[in-house]
């Protein structure tokens, strides 16, 4: 039997839409500060980001980026033009929903609901003119923190020191302004180990705060013309960065837009959407996961009406998403399952999609989400995976005295028993010897997995043994390369 899960994390209670492979929930301001208000309430972990064209962009790149969106607690909307792009794929974002707007609307409500805030980064001067500016706006806010570390790359920040300042400063509310994509690499390498109740990514808005930078007329903001402002105050580093954005991702949603047209055009006709369906195996002695079967149509409505009871059933078991009845499926759709595998993976469940058909399948390809859902030609050869994966005690398996084997995610959840395992394999070997990690069963590596790759190379080096890293995927090695590590930690790839 599988062991009992932690308690489900607070999440939106409407299926995100899915805009280029990122899941945007449909909240207004006034929803998100009521969302944010219950997760405070849980006392549990959650992590939200805002995220606007830049971000879409550098996540259509950055495979870590994009899967930390992915698993978001919520994705909230911050740019008109993805609101205008929601309203081509047939269901609209109520509003955007920035930073810079969000930020003081929550510094209001913790003064009157008696929330704890922390400032993290920003340089010196700006994040110390934000907690003076801050604290003589709200006389009674508990502002427990503003510190703005030394400027590093991620790996070589100093953590420990940072989580030890914001563990003694207890925080509800931890705003982090690194800047994009770090800021949201860093917030998911540790915001389980912080214990923060809501840790948000907010980039510019810590200088909005103190006043060093302005931000753009009302009727601006209102217009999507913001970026114009933003632009004309900074034009030597965000010329070239829009420019590319507005390019990059006018092609791919065009690309979306086009798509869901034609589908939408040919889709099957409509239908109650099924109820959630139990299969018990031929093999009655023999533990199964809970099957549950797609609708037709897996669209907004459907989505909608089965979003809750399947959260609920991937929340408690493990589960086989039988999708052979499914002929149509639109971004909410698609938003839906990576609310699915989020719970499931959070939870310690295994999640699989099966008999997959063409139309999912190629959503799921045109927003580069295939790689993060484990897909099985049936159902049974789906329970056979799980079951596999179940048998295995470890996500790190001793195949001989020189050889280990990596399985499934190296992440903050799983790093440090993979790092206690093989650093025992390590100070085990003779100096002089050779040690393979075979990491060809990896489905994914994040920033705190290529540290803890890092940290056994170092060990491996000190202790004379010539460890190396074999059979990374392309996932890995997207990764790896945006540290600027693949070369150290892999070799040389074209």
């Amino acid at each position: 039997m599988n062991q009992s899960p932690p308690p489900p994390a607070v999440v939106p209670d409407r299926p995100p839409l899915a805009i280029l492979g990122v899941p945007f929930d449909p909240l207004t301001t006034d929803e998100t500060v009521a969302l944010i208000a219950r997760m405070v309430a849980s006392a549990s972990p959650h992590y939200l980001a805002t995220a606007n064209v830049d971000f879409v962009v550098q996540a259509f790149e950055d495979v870590e980026l994009r899967r930390i969106l992915f698993d978001a607690h919520a994705v909230l909307c911050d740019g008109m033009p993805l609101v205008w792009a929601s309203r081509k794929l047939g269901n609209p974002l109520p509003e955007r929903v920035t930073g810079s707007d969000l930020v003081p609307r929550l510094l209001l409500e913790a003064e009157r609901r008696g929330w704890r805030v922390y400032f993290l980064g920003g340089t010196e001067s700006s994040v110390a003119a934000a907690a003076e500016n801050t604290r003589r706006k709200h006389p009674e806010l508990q502002l427990v923190g503003a510190y703005s570390p030394p400027f590093k790359p991620l790996l070589e920040m100093d953590h420990d020191d940072l989580i030890r300042r914001i563990h003694e400063a207890r925080p509800d509310l931890l705003f982090v302004a690194f800047g994009c994509p770090k800021q949201e690499k860093w917030i998911n390498m540790h915001y389980r180990r912080l214990g923060v109740p809501v840790s948000i990514g907010v980039g510019a808005t810590i200088d909005f705060l103190a006043g060093t930078v302005r931000r753009a007329p009302v009727w601006m903001q209102k217009t999507g013309l913001e970026w114009i402002y933003r632009m004309l105050q900074e034009p030597r580093r965000l010329v070239k960065r829009y420019g590319k954005d507005l390019w990059v991702f006018g092609f791919a949603i065009q690309r979306q837009v086009r798509d869901a047209q034609l589908r939408r055009a040919s889709r099957p006709g409509s239908g109650p959407a099924p109820t959630p369906l139990t299969i018990t195996p031929p093999e009655a002695t023999l533990w199964s996961p809970t099957i549950l079967a797609g609708p037709e149509r897996l669209d907004a409505a459907a989505a909608g009406e089965l979003r809750a009871r399947w959260l609920t059933a991937v929340h408690a078991e493990d589960v086989v998403l039988d999708l052979a009845p499914t002929r149509f499926i639109d971004s909410t759709g698609v938003g839906l399952l990576t609310r699915l595998r989020r719970q499931g993976r959070e939870a310690g469940r295994e999640f699989r999609l099966a008999n997959v058909g063409h139309p999912v399948r190629h959503a799921l390809e045109l927003m580069q989400l295939e790689t993060f859902f484990q897909l099985a030609g049936s159902v049974a050869e789906a329970v056979q995976s799980i079951r596999a994966q179940q048998r295995l005690a470890s996500p790190v398996e001793a195949s001989g005295e020189s050889r280990l084997e990596w399985h499934g995610d190296v992440t903050a959840v799983t790093g440090e028993s993979i790092a206690t395992a093989a650093l025992g394999l390590i100070d085990a070997r003779p100096a002089g010897s050779r040690l393979a990690v075979d990491l060809s069963d990896v489905s994914f590596v994040d920033s705190s997995g290529v540290g803890v790759m890092l940290k056994l190379k170092k060990a491996a080096k000190r202790r004379d043994v010539d460890l190396v890293y074999e059979n990374a995927s392309p996932t890995v090695v997207n990764v790896l390369k945006l540290t600027k590590l693949d070369e150290y930690l892999i070799g040389r790839r074209p």
